[in-house]
């Protein structure tokens, strides 16, 4: 179902460009959109926010339709995308290192979002904008490579609080993030929630084996990453945080890896995740903005979820990525909670909400005295009433 919602035509022409395959009329309608548009600061800075500015460059350049662009769009766009590859080698070399020490120990790790999307399908030319490494190791060894990062010089950034210390492998997907010379590592040990373990362990286990800068290391199998991936973007879209490049990502992967991800095991998988709504509601816009074109029974699946709310909430995404608070935070908190294993843990995690360490409170609330800091932590109990809303 198509929304009837419009769009400024420098929005469609970035949905275009979101891409790495073009069609004739594709590049027709690219054509078409260069010609007539005049908001080109409009354009460049939207990229930007979308954290799609190196790949909009690349395919502009790819279609040849950047002679009429202003000089000084053309030479930020550009920049984007040496800053980018320039970054991406970076964290590159830096993997090699995390890779080194962990292959050491004999432990299995298997590359997440940018640096292995940058890799399989982008073609490792600084197209996908990313800024963190982020790995999955399996729970059992989360810890032990965490102390073994840490042990060579990688700092980690403090736990949100002393109860979530407790439950430091079971509060979230990833452990806080470790620093090493500018480099941000994020180890995950669950990526679909904990009552759905089984997907992440079938990405763990069929992912296959690769060669980052000399060393042994694994990316997932293309559907349970596609799934991952939806999951992620609605994770972020829930924390209003989210950008247009997540969703190319997922029309990247389609691209590339049609047939494996497009058939009857996609829903099956998604049922389990407890995320076919989700699942309908990401597939839409790509079908209906991008053109993606899917088989009948997603069709009918897709056209079964229909959510013209969300619909409305992607073109109002689409010209401001930043000002898209969720209207449910309180369901989302509970379904977060839901997600640790065991009360004992629930509880922790709750009390750590609550009553977080003082120099996060600090940092949460821009801060410099205790004193002040003393204030808000009356105003943490109100996420109690998220509980029972």
């Amino acid at each position: 179902m198509k929304s009837e919602v419009r769009a400024r035509d420098e929005e469609y022409l970035l949905l275009e460009l979101c891409r790495l395959e073009f069609s004739n009329e594709q590049l027709n309608k690219i054509r078409s959109l260069v010609t007539v548009i005049s908001g080109w600061n409009y354009f460049m800075n939207l990229a930007n926010k979308h954290g799609v500015a190196a790949l909009v460059w690349h395919n502009l350049e790819k279609c040849q339709v950047h002679s009429g662009i202003p000089e000084e769009v053309v030479t930020y766009l550009r920049s984007t995308l040496m800053i980018s590859l320039s970054r991406n080698t970076f964290n590159t070399e830096s993997t090699g290192e995390v890779l080194r020490l962990l292959n050491t120990e004999n432990i299995k790790t298997v590359i997440l979002k940018g640096l292995a999307l940058e890799n399989s399908v982008y073609g490792s030319s600084g197209l996908r904008q990313m800024s963190d490494v982020d790995i999955l190791i399996n729970r059992d060894e989360c810890i032990k490579a965490r102390n073994i990062l840490i042990s060579n010089g990688y700092e980690s950034l403090p736990v949100k609080s002393f109860f979530h210390k407790l439950i430091i492998g079971y509060s979230g997907k990833h452990l806080p993030s470790l620093i090493k010379n500018g480099t941000s590592v994020e180890i995950h040990y669950e990526l679909f929630g904990e009552r759905k373990n089984i997907l992440t362990k079938i990405l763990y286990d069929s992912s296959y084996e690769v060669e980052i800068k000399g060393e042994k290391a694994w990316f997932p199998q293309a559907q349970i990453f596609f799934l991952y991936l939806v999951k992620h973007l609605w994770v972020h879209e829930m924390n209003n945080e989210s950008q247009l490049r997540l969703y190319t990502d997922l029309i990247v992967l389609i691209e590339k890896y049609y047939d494996e991800i497009l058939n009857d095991n996609l829903l099956k998988y998604a049922s389990e995740a407890g995320m076919s709504e989700i699942l309908a509601w990401h597939l839409e816009p790509l079908r209906d903005m991008w053109g993606v074109s899917f088989p009948g029974w997603l069709n009918d699946f897709i056209d079964k979820c229909h959510n013209q709310d969300f619909i409305n909430k992607f073109f109002f995404f689409l010209s401001s990525p930043k000002n898209n608070p969720p209207d449910d935070k309180p369901g989302y908190y509970r379904q977060i909670i839901r997600d640790i294993p065991g009360f004992h843990r629930k509880v922790l995690y709750v009390l750590g909400d609550l009553f977080p360490s003082v120099s996060f409170m600090k940092n949460r609330y821009k801060c410099k005295s205790i004193w002040t800091v003393l204030f808000y932590y009356p105003h943490r109990v109100g996420k109690i009433l998220w509980l029972f809303k």
